[in-house]
């Protein structure tokens, strides 16, 4: 570290001390865990963060074209994107071959990564014909993908139909990924699943679904959802998946009931390289909402 960089680091916590505004007071420095015996747990003030902030468009972007799209992320300086089916920026499986290479080309001029498709395909229905029509569907996204420069599909399941046995719809689930990423390795793309749905979000089934597919090319979205927490408790919630983590999904991160600054620690231990994803709500001043998104995901890691 250069002498101007030390001197600078050295006043801001100066300034901080002085003020009654200890690093720690601002969530940026390690709290001791519940029984610690002294030792510090890792920090993002010591260790390089590796992942990437982006943006779902879920809601906040739906009604955006993907130029708008581009230009508010970078406004907003958001790396990537995940762009939700059926919305305004109409990236469907419909677009000819040169409108897949416009929404390629437009991307690849631009600071942002079109990081995946998200699709609301779901494999837990126990109608065989629709989980055999959701599954050649999610191919043909899978192409789309490829086509367009992204590098994934999202999918979920969507809940547990009461009248299956749980166990069952959980294998058929994991048994459809394993297709899935099978085709989806044959076009250089992966499947990220997400942590959804009403009893299909708890994280111990998620992880019974992964296992039966059993496929490097299939992981898990990590969707910050409250059931995170139910069961032995998120630590070892977040344990069962972590290696299996592809992306994230975050809401606004303002809501102190859900423990981000450690999921983010979390991420920053594995040395996590995929997106944390934007799910924020829609607004009428969106660029603004997105900056201080990004202000909150960075202060979190101690980078601010």
């Amino acid at each position: 570290m250069c002498y101007k960089m030390a001197a600078m680091k050295i006043n801001r916590r100066y300034f901080l001390r002085t003020a009654g505004l200890g690093v720690g007071a601002l969530g940026l420095e390690p709290r001791l865990g519940e029984g610690a015996t002294g030792a510090p747990q890792s920090s993002f003030l010591v260790r390089t963060p590796t992942m990437h902030l982006g943006l779902v468009t879920y809601n906040l972007a739906q009604d955006w074209t993907v130029p708008t799209i581009i230009k508010n992320c970078e406004a907003a300086r958001f790396e990537g994107v995940e762009l939700r089916t059926t919305h305004a920026h109409k990236v469907e499986v419909n677009l000819s071959k040169a409108e897949r290479e416009e929404v390629k080309k437009r991307f690849a001029d631009s600071k942002v990564q079109l990081m995946g498709l998200g699709s609301i395909f779901d494999y837990h229905t126990p109608d065989a014909a629709k989980l055999r029509k959701d599954i050649e569907a999610t191919k043909e996204y899978i192409v789309l993908a490829q086509d367009v420069g992204a590098t994934g599909v999202k999918v979920r399941p969507n809940g547990l139909p009461r009248e299956v046995p749980v166990e069952k719809t959980l294998a058929q689930i994991g048994g459809a990924l394993a297709e899935l990423g099978d085709f989806a390795r044959d076009h250089g793309q992966v499947i990220r699943l997400e942590v959804h749905g009403p009893g299909s979000s708890f994280p111990p089934y998620i992880k019974t679904i992964l296992d039966t597919a059993n496929h490097p090319s299939v992981g898990a979205c990590w969707n910050c959802n409250a059931s995170d927490l139910d069961g032995e408790g998120w630590d070892h919630n977040f344990n069962l998946l972590k290696d299996k983590i592809f992306s994230v999904h975050m809401p606004d991160l303002f809501q102190e009931a859900y423990p981000f600054r450690k999921l983010l620690n979390g991420l920053n231990e594995m040395h996590f390289q995929g997106f944390c994803l934007a799910e924020a709500p829609a607004s009428t001043d969106p660029v603004r909402v997105m900056k201080y998104f990004r202000a909150l995901w960075l202060a979190y890691q101690g980078l601010l």
